[in-house]
């Protein structure tokens, strides 16, 4: 059971976080803006990717679109392309008809109160909070990762971060914790707090302010903190990309099913529940494509494996390079006939862009 969630400890708690903030506050190009919507901007990239790889994306987004309205107004393969290689590309679809529907129907005006925030397509509580804070000065603590490991550490929380009355816990928490005078600035402080101090890792406990208090560094148990109630599974699925070659253009698709990368464009697929190993066995598939028949086949390569982490899922990617003596006939609408040289002006999922920057030779199969 805690023994931190009192008043005393609350307040030391603030006090000494505000302090060491004032001695470690990180220059993050986002920090010194008050616009809500570079503000926005900046919440969105940096949900789920760490602030060195999203700190360029803010960047270019910036630079491209220094506006809601030139966000708006951008077609949405640009849009998806500028955001190739962050991942969790629904933040993208998501940030781009949340543009539209500030220009469109709230006149380019930004909301300004925590409710109407909130109610923006892809935001939620942290977000909303974020940006009210941030942009509004309005009282709204932060619950993230970081928090959630800095609290659950220092008061000796052991409620699941993952299940509903764990967030509520931490929410309440957060709130009372929060410094309502200067609500920006405090929640930015745990936040960096969390992101150089207090790491999931080799947290530096030994030169921490906060150790006197922190229930979890009294104990020995900081590795133990937060506490999830479940474990992650990651299902392996094995894709057969077919990179169909004529006279130097291919054939790639924009995904639309409900799946992931939605919106981003690939090469021909057959999935499959395992590696299919010869390109005979490749073709008896009942998901090769109908408009490519094996009179059109010169000869092929498969290229090495290539893998992808996603949160909930492993992809195991295999290309098979396929060049054609002719090229197909009925070809399906929605396939486009794309120069090699100029794929890059295409967002690929980050497993096909690998692929696609990648130099090494690939081994022919007998």
């Amino acid at each position: 059971m805690p023994k931190k969630e009192n008043k005393v400890a609350k307040e030391i708690f603030q006090k000494h976080l505000m302090d060491w903030y004032r001695h470690h506050d990180r220059p993050l190009p986002w920090k010194e803006e008050k616009d809500p919507y570079l503000i926005w901007l900046s919440e969105i990239i940096l949900q789920q990717t760490r602030v060195a790889q999203g700190m360029p994306y803010f960047e270019r987004f910036k630079a491209n679109y220094p506006t809601v309205n030139d966000l708006a107004s951008a077609p949405a393969d640009e849009v998806m392309k500028y955001w190739e290689g962050l991942g969790y590309y629904s933040r993208a679809r998501n940030m781009h008809a949340t543009a539209k529907f500030i220009s469109q129907e709230l006149g380019g005006q930004f909301p300004d109160t925590y409710k109407e925030i909130l109610n923006l397509k892809g935001v939620g509580p942290y977000t909303a909070a974020a940006i009210s804070s941030f942009a509004f000065d309005l009282p709204h603590a932060v619950v993230d990762g970081n928090v959630y490991r800095v609290l659950s550490r220092y008061f000796g929380i052991d409620t699941p971060i993952d299940q509903t009355i764990g967030k509520k816990r931490f929410a309440a928490l957060a709130q009372s914790l929060l410094d309502t005078n200067q609500p920006g600035p405090y929640n930015q402080a745990i936040m960096d707090f969390g992101a150089v101090q207090c790491v999931p890792k080799s947290p530096k406990c030994s030169h921490c302010p906060l150790q006197d208090c922190c229930q979890a560094f009294q104990e020995n148990r900081i590795q133990h903190y937060p506490v999830k109630s479940k474990k992650l599974v990651r299902k392996n699925r094995f894709f057969h990309f077919l990179v169909f070659e004529f006279e130097g253009f291919t054939y790639i698709q924009r995904r639309e099913s409900k799946d992931i990368w939605l919106h981003l464009y690939q090469f021909p697929l057959i999935e499959n529940d395992q590696f299919i190993q010869t390109f005979s066995t490749l073709q008896a598939h009942e998901n090769w494509p109908s408009w490519i028949s094996k009179q059109y086949i010169s000869d092929w390569s498969l290229s090495k494996p290539f893998k992808q982490e996603l949160t909930h899922q492993r992809i195991h990617a295999f290309f098979f390079t396929i060049h054609l003596k002719t090229a197909p006939e009925d070809i399906p609408a929605e396939f486009v006939i794309a120069d090699k040289e100029n794929l890059t002006k295409f967002a690929f999922p980050k497993i096909i862009d690998l692929y696609l920057k990648d130099n090494s030779l690939y081994l022919k199969l007998l």
